[in-house]
């Protein structure tokens, strides 16, 4: 992990009046190190060594200082990641049978033509829009092939 990604955390759980302990780190460094949103089971499961009531804790106190956060899935738990301002804009693609979710990177053109549509929407709305969040809905390959469905068509 890197110093940067520790000194954040530090400064956000102090403004937050917490404090970044080892159990906090740990849990930063396994985001950091996952790749993509990870469940509290998947934490539990993953060796941790850490407490179902400490992880839902830390996590909380993390989501509260703006270094982690929370996203809701149609599962009965959420998934965890740090937050987009420390690890950079992305969407995900979600697997509607498993629950399982990967990061995805669109390209930077469809990225801002997706941007002005969204501005576009809101504008007619009366909204302010801040950010967005788009989650592609499908298959996970091991899913797929479980119920025989073709991951290879465009």
């Amino acid at each position: 992990m890197s110093f940067d990604l520790d000194a954040t955390a530090t400064a956000r759980l102090r403004s937050a009046g917490q404090r970044y302990t080892t159990q906090r780190r740990q849990l930063i460094e396994l985001l950091a190190d996952a790749g993509s949103p990870v469940s509290i089971p998947d934490i539990l499961a993953g060796g941790s060594g850490l407490k179902q009531s400490s992880v839902y804790r830390n996590l909380a106190a993390l989501e509260q200082a703006g270094v982690v956060r929370r996203l809701v899935t149609d599962e009965e738990f959420g998934r965890y990641e740090l937050a987009e301002d420390l690890i950079g804009h992305h969407h995900h693609l979600v697997c509607s049978r498993c629950g399982k979710m990967r990061d995805v990177d669109v390209p930077q053109d469809l990225e801002r033509t997706l941007e002005r549509a969204l501005d576009r929407i809101a504008k007619r709305a009366g909204f302010a829009r801040v950010s967005h969040r788009l989650d592609l809905l499908g298959l996970c390959a091991d899913c797929a092939a479980e119920v025989g469905t073709d991951t290879t068509r465009a």
